[in-house]
């Protein structure tokens, strides 16, 4: 029971940064190779003030949020010169940067040997310590996220985002102020991204850089596109497949290192069957692979 209360946690953090990538990726248009920055942001945020300040745990989820969508608008801003392939290798070399910082600044991230010991957060006298209680509050975090994502792309502010994404020149000869657009829609992704960092920071009590790398942003893009791009329901999908996927690898009895190999060669070709067969995902409607291929 406990592993698969464990799954069900996981499963809801990767669903917050599903949803909120989507935003991005799936409503705007906007691929970015940086979100795994943005939840490593949020986890050491929390982990830090919890170690060094003792800070209440609501007061660090709302200081998580404020950091990453602070580097949200950092990340977003290059967006207003830089396109298509240029933008991914800027998103790319802020993740690596974000790596490179949480790695080597070892006074004050624990470098390589990471942040022990995280306080399990207390919420009005409660406290989140036991697998039940934490699937609570991830379920609450991810229904949160959803709902908050379904708002905006309901929204008029969500129609501007589609526009964009279909055709940013013609959305601004409308008289649409689209550099504001696509800055906060990235503080928005960025700042509900931070959520899983704060949520998988406590669970865990241990983090270190290894969990926010650019294979981490690849995975939650994979996850997007086999869910499906501009589709929240999509997102929820993808997350239970390919978190559940790797774990059905455990009852075939495969030792862990060749387990690990074959989790990633199955990632590489479901995206590989996804992108050429079928570009919308499971339950999407937006495709990679052609741009006309739109609600």
């Amino acid at each position: 029971m406990i592993y698969l209360l464990h799954i069900f946690i996981l499963i809801g953090i990767y669903v917050i940064l599903s949803v909120s990538l989507n935003l991005l990726v799936g409503y705007t248009g906007i691929l970015s190779m940086a979100h795994a920055a943005f939840y490593g942001i949020g986890a050491y945020v929390v982990a830090l003030m919890a170690l060094n300040v003792h800070t209440p745990f609501l007061l660090n989820i709302v200081l998580a949020i404020v950091a990453a969508g602070a580097f949200g608008a950092i990340v977003g801003i290059p967006s207003l010169r830089i396109k298509d392939d240029y933008f991914i290798i800027a998103t790319f070399a802020f993740q690596i940067i974000t790596f490179s910082v949480l790695n080597n600044l070892v006074s004050f991230t624990g470098g390589p040997m990471g942040l022990p010991g995280i306080p399990q957060p207390i919420i009005f006298g409660l406290k989140i310590d036991s697998h039940w209680s934490f699937l609570i509050l991830s379920i609450f975090l991810a229904v949160l996220t959803y709902l908050i994502a379904h708002r905006i792309v309901s929204s008029p502010y969500g129609r501007i985002l589609k526009a964009i994404r279909e055709d940013e020149v013609f959305t601004q000869s409308l008289g649409k102020n689209v550099a504001s657009y696509k800055v906060k829609v990235f503080m928005i992704s960025a700042a509900l991204a931070s959520l899983a960092g704060v949520l998988y920071a406590t669970y865990i009590t241990y983090i270190d850089p290894t969990s926010f790398t650019v294979d981490e942003s690849i995975f939650i893009i994979s996850i997007v596109i086999i869910g499906g791009a501009g589709s929240l329901k999509g997102s929820v999908v993808g997350a239970v497949v390919l978190v559940m996927l790797p774990e059905l690898l455990r009852f075939v009895g495969l030792p862990n290192s060749v387990a690990a190999n074959i989790r990633q060669m199955l990632y590489g070709g479901l995206l590989v069957v996804f992108m050429v067969w079928r570009p919308k995902g499971f339950v999407g409607a937006y495709g990679f692979r052609n741009k006309e291929e739109h609600e």
